[in-house]
């Protein structure tokens, strides 16, 4: 059974809801992919001055920089697309926890509720399609 068509006996309502669920998901992903895409990889990844002084800071200088911004380049593309769009959650995920421990220790909290606020959509992306997973690993996995 496909995701458009409701099984037998169900409620228009029922398909109704699943259907505004899933839009409001695809939303909730577009959201992210162009806050990442556009707010936080592109002043990395053309260098601007926002972005330079918290990596001179933190030591980790131009090539920490831009490894952080094509990483969130990437999870901001793969964000859009279906069986990537788990997986790039979830690598989301993984650099917002390092942003909130780096925020917490390198800049004593100053911005630490930013990453925590992007956890949330970030999770629930990784959990409404964590059967885009399973199928990726699927595919992986019979090509290997």
């Amino acid at each position: 059974m496909s995701e458009t068509t409701a099984p037998l006996g169900a409620a228009p309502a029922t398909t109704a809801r699943g259907r505004s669920v899933r839009v409001a998901l695809r939303a909730v992903q577009v959201l992210l992919a162009l806050f990442f895409a556009v707010a936080s990889a592109l002043p990395k990844l053309i260098a601007h001055s926002s972005a330079v002084e918290p990596f001179e800071q933190m030591g980790w200088g131009s090539a920490g920089m831009y490894t952080i911004g094509a990483l969130e380049l990437a999870g901001a593309v793969a964000l859009l697309l279906p069986l990537l769009q788990s997986v790039a959650a979830l690598a989301l995920s993984g650099l917002m926890a390092g942003a909130f421990v780096v925020q917490l220790t390198v800049f004593d909290g100053e911005n630490a509720a930013t990453p925590l606020i992007l956890l949330v959509p970030l999770a629930l992306v990784a959990r409404a399609r964590r059967g885009h997973t399973a199928e990726l690993l699927r595919r992986v996995l019979r090509t290997a």
